[in-house]
């Protein structure tokens, strides 16, 4: 390799790659004790702030947006509410109607009318019979159920009534649905955890001696698993992240006031963080809920920097503030940067359709400038009130490096070896990001409902038990919006529900429909003809909780309802897609009538491709934005140039790692490796901003030395707090949220992957680009001068 006494392009005068951000910290380490004071005011007011956090469970937060398909959901849910407050009671057993158990299941369905909350309750035993001679239809249940032949008679009817049949008992008769009414106020309230812990209870109670078994399901049921995770998971993370980071500063510092100061600016951040987002009135969510295993990697790593060169700098013999002061000077700029990338990546989130997604990239800006300000300012002040000075026991500093310095050995041994021959290694870099780029690029959207309710609990199980019996939970309704004046009972618009019915009952995939034609197919059958009087008389009669589950209150509107199995969305989209056309001739021959396809179900099929599609278009975008921007900062395209590979290889790794395994692209998948990839860079730029400074101070270097020195002195710390943040990262996958376990895991792979393509992309890399771009050395009082100012 030949030597080269260049400077690199840009440095013939000293710049500031953070534009003076970083003296913040100078501010407070004038005054430690009023900044000490201030802080300690500032956590009070956050303490409060964070016990004004609510928690988000709705289950349509994801597309939640000012979509005009979304607020058509939104009305009809108002309109039709049913479904969002519908406790599912699932009761299985292969001797279900056997009379005992049959006289048990009534007996649970009687207590269930009694809980707190209820506004009504339809099971097979709300099944009329037929009407005869104009009477009131009878119960299709005597109050006594008949023993023997009757007995058998009746279940042959039961099993015959295509009312209940195959929608609230299977066909097998193993299975029987209950939906449990809440009232609305209740679902959103605290009471909800007691009334579905009565209602576990009462099923236990009623079923005991018997081969049955009960499990819930349904939205408040989820909702509730939802909340539960969420509290229980935030207590998780802060606890481990916090034993995490100090058990990593205590094991390399060896001292207890240095563990402090590296660990306790993240603590605080998170503190401040968060109360900050509870006063401005932010929920916790499916996202929102790793906002604090990531403030702690986003805080900790500059935090860990920064005490790293003071500590190095009071090894030298310098006094605690000078030591300090130098750190945030020469570190500082640095950590400046690696928010403002962190930033870049969050705002890149606040650019979606997606409402939740969106509150999640204003959190994490918001977490961002927090977690910064926090490390500049703490950091420094803890180190001036708590590290002692005196020259012996920083001399016993000096002797019990021992970790450290095997760290040090290690990095030179890597840095020797990449520099070596630069330019062959920076061509394997290209060729592997390209390999896995292509893998990347072949992921296909995935979004399912189940991976957004905990998978360990009673909802998502007794979910996959109505998909495999009565067709599945998920409703997927044709909503029709009658024309100004016309009648429910008239023949236009009953003949329009029936089309539609009939529609919907042919398309396939789509199973257990309910519609208002469903009642009177089935008394047609009964009385051998269409009775519009008599439907009417039924309807009357029917509770006003049941029949406004197809009916408007105002007679305006109706729904034809069917039920899909959660299967992923790219399965359900063909299905709404082919029934949506399907539709039209009706809407042709009937221009007055609203006919419209709507449902979570069909939100979710409708909108999750496109949306994870967007988002993963933005991430490509953000590739060169964010090395751009770190070129701009540093005034050097030889940085722009050699800091895109490094980016791009962890987020292509863990795609490619994710079609292997045969994981789709979720909308929690594109989220980690945004935010991954802001978070990832933080080592490119500390070791860029040593490397700037090793060029200050040595000009007649080798280029390929520079990096080595810069290497072996930044190398410890990029390691540790690669650690660290993997670890904050992989706490998530002990949730019970198949969502946020996804992220944990591929956060962490992220994360490990970027120092690996630190030291393996990024050395030859820069050391190639250097050792080609260079522009000539400034003169020698030039480099005084940039000397001196520095």
């Amino acid at each position: 390799m030949s030597h080269h006494t260049d400077a690199p392009a840009g440095d013939a005068k000293p710049i500031n790659i953070a534009f003076g951000l970083e003296r913040l910290g100078l501010w407070a380490l004038r005054v430690p004790l009023l900044a000490a004071l201030l802080f300690a005011a500032l956590a009070v007011g956050a303490g409060f702030g964070v016990s004004r956090i609510s928690v988000d469970d709705s289950l349509s937060q994801l597309f939640r947006s000012d979509d005009p398909e979304f607020k058509q959901f939104e009305a009809v849910t108002q309109r039709f509410p049913s479904n969002e407050y519908d406790v599912l009671v699932v009761v299985e057993g292969k001797t279900l109607l056997e009379r005992d158990n049959l006289d048990k299941l009534r007996s649970l369905v009687t207590d269930l009318q009694l809980v707190d909350g209820t506004r009504g309750i339809i099971s097979l035993f709300s099944a009329r019979a037929a009407p005869e001679n104009g009477q009131i239809p009878a119960p299709l249940f005597p109050e006594t159920l008949p023993e023997g032949d009757a007995y058998k008679a009746l279940i042959d009817k039961i099993r015959g009534n295509d009312i209940i049949r195959g929608k609230l008992i299977s066909d097998d008769g193993t299975l029987a649905l209950v939906v449990l009414s809440l009232d609305p106020a209740v679902t959103q309230s605290t009471r909800l955890d007691g009334i579905v812990g009565d209602i576990r209870k009462l099923m236990g109670e009623d079923l005991a001696g018997s081969d049955l078994h009960g499990e819930l399901s349904g939205v408040p049921v989820m909702q509730l698993e939802i909340r539960n995770a969420v509290e229980r998971d935030r207590l998780l993370y802060n606890t481990i992240g916090f034993v995490a980071g100090c058990l990593v500063a205590i094991l390399f510092f060896r001292r207890v006031s240095f563990m402090v100061v590296a660990a306790g600016p993240p603590l605080v951040a998170i503190l401040f963080a968060l109360g900050c987002l509870g006063w401005l009135d932010f929920k916790l969510n499916m996202f929102l809920n790793v906002m604090t295993p990531l403030i702690m990697v986003i805080s900790f790593s500059d935090s860990m920097q920064l005490t790293f060169a003071a500590r190095d700098r009071l090894i030298a013999g310098e006094s605690k503030a000078q030591a300090f002061r130098n750190a945030i000077i020469v570190v500082g700029p640095a950590c400046v940067l690696t928010h403002a990338t962190a930033a870049l990546s969050f705002t890149a989130l606040m650019f979606t359709k997606s409402e939740l997604i969106r509150t999640f990239g204003e959190a994490g800006l918001i977490s961002t400038v927090i977690a910064l300000v926090t490390v500049l300012t703490l950091a420094p002040v803890l180190g001036v009130l708590l590290v002692r000075g005196d020259m012996t026991r920083i001399g016993d500093a000096k002797g019990s490096d021992t970790g450290v310095q095997a760290l040090r050995r290690f990095c030179a041994w890597i840095a020797h070896g990449m520099v070596a021959r630069p330019g062959l290694y920076s061509l394997v870099g290209i060729a592997v990001v390209a390999v896995l780029a292509f893998f990347y690029a072949n992921l296909e959207p995935s979004y399912r409902l189940a991976d957004q309710v905990p998978d360990k609990e009673q909802a998502v199980q007794a979910s996959g038990k109505l998909d495999n019996k009565l067709n599945g939970a998920n409703p997927v309704d044709v909503y029709i919006q009658f024309p100004a004046g016309a009648d429910l009972y008239s023949p236009e618009t009953l003949g329009v529900i029936d089309q539609v019915h009939d529609t919907v009952e042919a398309q396939g995939g789509i199973g257990n429909v309910w519609s208002l034609d469903t009642l009177q197919r089935w008394l047609s059958q009964k009385l051998g003809k269409d009775d519009v009087a008599t439907l009417k008389q039924y309807v009357d009669l029917l509770p006003a909780h049941l029949t406004q589950r197809f009916v408007a209150k105002d007679h305006e509107a109706v729904l034809v309802s069917g039920r899909v199995p959660d299967h992923d969305s790219s399965r359900l989209l063909p299905i709404v897609d082919k029934l949506d056309a399907a539709l039209n001739p009706i809407r042709a021959a009937h221009p007055g009538y609203k006919i419209a396809v709507t449902g979570l179900a069909v939100i979710a099929a409708r909108n999750s491709s496109t949306m994870i599609e967007k988002l993963n278009h933005g991430l490509t975008f953000e590739f060169l934005l964010v090395a751009a921007f770190i070129g701009l900062a540093f005034r050097s395209v030889i940085v722009f140039l050699a800091s895109i590979l490094p980016g791009i290889f962890p987020v292509v790794l863990s795609g490619a790692v994710l079609w292997w395994t045969g994981g789709g692209l979720q909308f929690i998948s594109v989220v980690a490796l945004t935010v991954s990839f802001g978070l990832g860079l933080s080592a490119t730029i500390h070791f860029l901003n040593r490397l700037r400074h090793e060029d200050d101070e040595h000009y007649d270097a080798d280029p390929a030395v520079a990096v080595e020195r810069a290497t072996v002195l930044m190398g410890p710390a990029l390691i540790l707090t690669s650690a660290v943040l993997a670890c904050g990262l992989a706490v998530t996958v002990f949730s019970d949220l198949p969502s946020l376990r996804t992220f944990g895991w591929l956060s962490a792979f992220a994360m490990m992957a970027a120092l690996v393509a630190d030291f393996l992309i990024l050395r030859p890399t820069i050391s190639w680009l250097r050792l080609h771009l260079r522009r000539p050395a400034p003169p020698a009082g030039m480099a005084l001068q940039s000397r001196a100012a520095e």
